[in-house]
């Protein structure tokens, strides 16, 4: 005879970490409004669910039993978590409007709050299983934005599983040549904005959780899927990571595949080091450029004069092209130390054979300026938003 009782059980876990010490007559009060407030939002939460098994307080710990049905675990994991995100987000906030003044200056701690899913095929006894799933719970909350975390993992396991990004191209004009189209830089967009409101953010996260080679050859794959086919002499600017270079399974390789089932060659590409962090390894990120440009590959640095991209870069990487970075193209034509800052790149890329872009062009007059002083290429809002590739009818 099947178990009546087989499924899966969940627990949602909530532990407010209210201040301790010499308050301890206020603690008490604010850990007595917690949990009077937390009591009548589970029950009118869940007290109607069939799910629903009962409250349980463990001192200060409040577990939500639910009791759940068969079924892939993984897919019940990721309800159960989204189900408990929207409400235990709500009543943090709903309780600490509640409070008076003084008692909001004492909460200085977010509510920690975990979920855990369990198998309730086994044999052991009903209360050991509960017991199991809410050591489960508790060490999934021991952070407080452990929730929020593991919601954006799921999210970006699922961008990268399901492919679900995809590519836009901005243009690079020659301000030598009347304004013609040089080449185009590739960008990251994401439809979904829930937990990533732009690429920044979802690669941010993805270098937090180890998934940055994984996000960033899925990029660079659509990138080259969803470009259109170039003029000869025209470049396709991909951003590569520095540090993904410093990576030992970083494949070279694999993009040159690409490459030629799109009738494109090395001598169209440009890769784009993004420097999100300090360049630990030098000598390997060297190695890996050197074999980019026996193929045909070209080298340029982004963000120059911002962030990590320093002139040590410049020396020990030798790029083919400096990207100036839009905090000093802004407003150059009225700020005399910006205009001082670009001349000095521009006669050190002189010396060393290289080219300069100037990024974030949005004014006539930025343009004008930069192509008085020498720049031999720009890139901004002014000369063109990034937009996806569109074939042309037939």
């Amino acid at each position: 005879m099947k178990n009546e009782s087989a499924g899966h059980l969940g627990i949602i876990y909530l532990s407010w970490q209210l201040p301790t010490g010499d308050q301890r007559s206020r603690d008490c009060s604010l850990q007595e409004q917690w949990r009077v407030f937390a009591e009548r939002e589970a029950k009118a939460a869940f007290g109607s669910s069939l799910l629903y098994e009962g409250l349980q307080w463990m001192k200060e710990d409040l577990f939500i039993h639910l009791r759940l049905p068969a079924g892939r675990q993984p897919l019940l994991e990721g309800w159960l978590l989204e189900l408990a995100h929207k409400h235990t987000h709500d009543w943090e906030r709903r309780f600490i409007e509640g409070l008076d003044c003084g008692e909001r200056l004492n909460v200085d701690r977010k509510l920690h709050a975990g979920v855990a899913v369990s198998s309730n095929d086994s044999l052991a006894a009903d209360g050991l299983v509960w017991y199991e799933v809410m050591k489960k719970a508790i060490l999934h909350g021991q952070s407080a934005d452990a929730m929020v975390r593991s919601l954006k993992r799921r999210a970006i396991d699922h961008v990268i599983g399901e492919r679900l990004i995809k590519p836009v191209y901005q243009p690079i004009v020659s301000l030598q040549r009347s304004v013609e189209v040089f080449g185009y830089e590739a960008l990251t967009r994401t439809e979904d904005t829930t937990w990533f409101g732009g690429p920044m953010e979802l690669f941010l996260f993805a270098e937090q959780q180890g998934l940055t080679y994984s996000l960033d050859r899925l990029a660079r794959e659509k990138a080259i899927d969803g470009c259109i086919p170039l003029l000869p002499n025209q470049k396709l600017f991909i951003n590569v990571m520095a540090q993904i270079m410093e990576d030992p399974s970083f494949s070279p390789g694999q993009t040159l595949s690409l490459l030629e089932q799109h009738h494109l060659s090395p001598h169209h590409v440009v890769f784009e080091i993004t420097e999100r962090s300090a360049i630990a390894d030098f000598g390997t990120v060297k190695k890996t450029l050197e074999h980019y440009r026996s193929q045909g590959y070209q080298i340029a640095i982004d963000d120059v004069g911002a962030g990590y991209s320093s002139l040590q870069s410049v020396v020990e990487l030798r790029p083919d092209y400096l990207k100036v970075d839009r905090s000093i193209i802004q407003n150059i034509h009225l700020d005399e130390m910006k205009e001082h800052i670009l001349y000095t790149l521009i006669q050190l890329a002189a010396k060393m054979d290289i080219s300069i872009i100037a990024e974030g062009i949005e004014l006539e007059e930025e343009l004008s300026k930069v192509r008085e002083m020498g720049a031999q290429y720009a890139q901004g809002y002014l000369l063109g938003k990034p937009e996806a590739f569109h074939l042309p009818k037939h």
